[in-house]
């Protein structure tokens, strides 16, 4: 059962609880930023993507890590989870994974108002092949597939893990998307795709600021996060870059991988030129400096502010343009802020997860606590 409206239930009584202070609500006052809502509540399925049409509606994705996920991406219908665009292109078919939703990480709608699918194409983050990673385009009008992209083997490597995109409209004929391969088992890049053609290329591949920042132990809920299988030895947490966000006016796209505490940004122009040596592009990247603490998700305005998820802390923050950071978010309750996204109407959506809970971090025992959730916080800007 998934819930979207607790009221005067155990639940939503301590979600209330669990919202910031005044005192921690004040740290973003000069955002005008409100506490943020329950957009909705799900007791078996775990969320990492979420995104807002221009008409408000409101799309997730739930990936295939181990838990029994009856679809992978979702429009919320009352609250509620309802297979989209369809419940037969949600069920995966091993042998056929190019026409199906293998396991969705990503849901983006693009600045023409185009939902975007991305498919990891792997189980339980195993290996990928041809036809499982790639990027499926709805039409939000008739809520068909307009269009597939399938990443050749030599882009999508067989370690690749496809985990956010952006949507660049400054660029090309058509528009460029960029994705991060977050892979903990091989080389990390940023993905190109010239959307006028489909093709693709890796950038960045395996530079120093695409990959898990070396020796760093993220603290989450106040221990080390290491990867600690039942039965196994623990070992450092090696995710790559991870979250992405386009600036403003297009020229910078802004990266960090997951592992790490420095955020860096590169030249578009740099990104979309195919023929451009990594070298060449590495020399455009600007390092920004520590963030605070270890993100999962990026987003930003027309303001040019940048927002961030700081999973180390239970918290967002917002980086201004000058380079300053305010908290607009910290709460207990935010245990794994994932992805975030902003609507036509000014909300930050986010998703909320526990993803530090999973038993491969916990030597086999899934101490996740029902229900995750996606929540919502107005701002000044779009």
């Amino acid at each position: 059962m998934y819930k979207s409206s607790v009221c005067g239930s155990l639940v939503w009584m301590l979600l209330l609880c669990a919202l910031p202070s005044s005192a921690e609500t004040n740290l973003a006052a000069d955002l005008q930023v409100s506490n943020p809502e329950v957009v909705a509540l799900f007791d078996h399925l775990m969320p990492t993507g979420v995104t807002v049409s221009k008409e408000n509606r409101v799309f997730v994705n739930f990936p295939r890590w181990g838990d029994t996920v009856p679809f992978t991406v979702a429009e919320l219908k009352d609250g509620k989870p309802v297979a989209f665009p369809d419940a037969k292109i949600n069920i995966h078919d091993p042998e056929n994974e190019s026409d199906c939703l293998v396991s969705v990480q990503s849901v983006v709608v693009d600045p023409k108002n185009r939902l975007w699918l991305l498919d990891t194409g792997s189980i339980k983050f195993g290996r990928t092949k041809f036809g499982g990673p790639k990027m499926i385009c709805v039409d939000l009008a008739t809520n068909k597939v307009i269009n597939k992209i399938l990443f050749p083997s030599n882009v999508a490597l067989p370690t690749t893990y496809l985990n956010d995109v952006r949507f660049d409209m400054h660029s090309g004929t058509e528009g460029f998307a960029y994705i991060s391969d977050s892979s903990s088992s091989g080389p990390n890049a940023i993905i190109v795709v010239d959307l006028s053609n489909g093709k693709s290329w890796r950038k960045l591949n395996d530079h120093l600021s695409t990959k898990a920042q070396k020796g760093l132990l993220p603290i989450v809920e106040g221990k080390p996060l290491m990867n600690r299988p039942f039965g196994g030895q623990p070992s450092p947490l090696t995710i790559g870059v991870d979250g992405i966000a386009l600036s403003a006016d297009g020229k910078r796209l802004f990266y960090c991988p997951a592992t790490s505490r420095r955020l860096y940004s590169v030249a578009t122009a740099a990104l979309t030129n195919d023929k451009l040596g990594d070298k060449a592009v590495a020399s455009t990247i600007i390092d920004l400096g520590d963030k605070g603490g270890a993100a999962d998700g990026l987003e930003s305005d027309s303001a040019g502010n940048l927002y961030i998820t700081n999973v180390e802390h239970n918290a967002i923050l917002c980086r201004k343009p000058d380079g300053q950071y305010n908290t607009i978010v910290h709460t207990p309750q935010i245990l794994w802020p994932d992805t975030l996204s902003i609507s036509n109407d000014g909300y930050l959506y986010f998703t909320v997860n526990q993803l530090e809970r999973q038993a491969i971090f916990n030597q086999g025992v899934d101490r996740r606590q029902p229900p995750f959730a996606v929540y919502r916080l107005k701002l000044p800007a779009q």
